[in-house]
């Protein structure tokens, strides 16, 4: 396999734009129907971009959690699914905005920078409007913007930009063709993409209104002062005054699963202050304890229990 050299200056091998073409009907038949795309790639194609770079960084934040905090924890975005959409998102957005650019080291960077910044915003954004859950903040990090984005991780989304497009999306595209090859036709491959996606979609929803009831039990149960609460405790008298909802909502949503699932998960009190979820519950966030990356040896344990 060739290397692809990136110097500020054009890439040496640029992604033909006929990877991204899809052979949707026979040759020979003589009606041919106008492909569906986006900025010149096929819809089924940014459906599956979606579904594998969601599953790819699933499984980034799973090893990043291993490594940085010692535990393997819940890293996905909804309640079922090992997906974690925004890469899915900002993985589709960059591509479609970024893959037609002049393949330059320069053009790329500030694609990615600019194209990853906006979708962490708009995201980070849109979570705390909807459902009220802030799902990161950088409010302590230098040159930040509401706590939504800042410059440390817009630059990381310019070097993501040009690794997708110059080296990892090409693979994909070869992964995406491969798995096209198995199929006996395009349309029983269309069905499977749509089916998954179906099912993601469902799964996000669900997280949804789970997410809404979980907060609304928290922010009541535990009197937190939260902003409009009056509203909240009338919200949390006609879900959980209903008795098949509620029983339902803590069979299948309960504290357990939604501490588990999201370990991170925090709101705002009236005051500004960040409540983390799981100080709340006397429940382990965790799966499984990987190492303890504080942890101290023998020698040095047995001098703080001596005072020495």
């Amino acid at each position: 396999m060739k290397k692809v050299e990136i110097k500020n200056e054009e890439i040496n091998k640029p992604i033909e734009e006929h990877q991204y073409e899809e052979n949707d009907e026979p040759q020979n038949q003589t009606k041919i129907k106008k492909k569906r795309t986006i900025n010149g790639i096929s819809v089924w194609r940014i459906l599956a971009y979606f579904i594998i770079y969601s599953i790819l960084g699933y499984i980034i934040e799973t090893v990043y959690g291993m490594i940085t905090k010692g535990v393997w924890e819940s890293r996905q975005s909804f309640l079922y699914g090992p997906f974690c959409g925004i890469y899915g998102l900002g993985a589709v957005i960059m591509i479609v905005c970024l893959h037609k650019i002049p393949r330059k080291f320069n053009t790329l960077f500030i694609g990615g920078f600019i194209v990853g910044s906006v979708v962490e915003y708009v995201v980070s954004f849109v979570g705390e409007m909807l459902l009220g859950v802030k799902w990161w903040d950088y409010s302590n990090m230098p040159l930040n913007i509401n706590g939504r984005i800042c410059v440390y991780f817009s630059v990381f989304w310019g070097f993501l930009g040009i690794y997708l497009i110059a080296s990892l999306n090409p693979r994909v595209d070869k992964v995406i063709n491969w798995i096209k090859s198995k199929f006996k036709t395009y349309k029983a491959l269309k069905t499977f993409i749509m089916t998954v996606f179906i099912v993601l979609m469902i799964d996000c929803i669900s997280t949804g209104f789970a997410i809404e009831f979980f907060l609304v039990r928290m922010i009541v149960q535990n009197n937190i002062d939260v902003a409009n609460k009056e509203l909240v405790i009338e919200q949390y008298d006609k879900i959980y005054g209903n008795e098949k909802l509620s029983k339902f909502i803590y069979q299948f949503w309960g504290d357990k699963k939604m501490i588990r699932t999201f370990p991170n998960l925090k709101i705002n009190d009236k005051n500004g202050n960040i409540v983390y979820m799981d100080s709340l519950l006397d429940i382990q966030p965790y799966y499984l304890k990987v190492h303890d990356k504080n942890n101290k040896n023998n020698e040095e344990v047995e001098s703080d229990i001596k005072g020495e």
